[in-house]
C-alpha cells in the first residue's frame, strides 16, 4: 500500500495544532463503500503516528478526515479526498485557520 501521511498546522497560532482525530478511509467496490484503514490523534507536533497499518489494502482513492471542532471557529470537519498517480509515499498536510483551511500534495 501507498505511504499516507499527515500533520496539521494552525495557521492562526502559527504552530502545530495537536488532538485533533483523524481517520483513514479506503474507497473500495460496491457494496462495502468507505473502509476505515486507520485512525488517531496528532501529536503535539501535530502528526499522526502509525495512521496506516501495513496490512491496508491498496485502494484508488483516499479520504483524510479531520475533527477540527475545538481548533476552528466555522468548521466542524474537514473531509480530504484525493487519488494517488503513483507508488510514491503521499504526505497531505492541512492548513487550518479559524475560518479557513488548504491542503496540498507534500512531499
Amino acid at each position: 500500500m501507498t505511504a499516507i501521511t499527515t500533520h496539521v498546522l494552525d495557521t492562526a497560532r502559527g504552530k502545530p495544532a495537536a488532538g485533533i482525530a483523524v481517520t483513514l478511509s479506503a474507497l473500495t467496490s460496491p457494496p462495502d463503500g468507505w473502509v476505515e484503514l486507520g485512525r488517531g490523534r496528532t501529536d503535539t507536533d501535530g502528526r499522526v503516528a502509525n495512521l496506516v497499518p501495513a496490512s491496508a489494502p491498496r485502494a484508488k482513492t483516499y479520504r483524510l478526515r479531520f475533527d477540527v471542532g475545538e481548533h476552528s471557529a466555522f468548521y466542524r470537519v474537514v473531509e480530504i479526498t484525493f487519488t494517488p498517480q503513483d507508488d510514491r509515499p503521499h504526505h497531505v498536510p492541512l492548513l487550518l485557520s479559524p475560518f479557513g483551511y488548504s491542503t496540498y500534495r507534500g512531499s
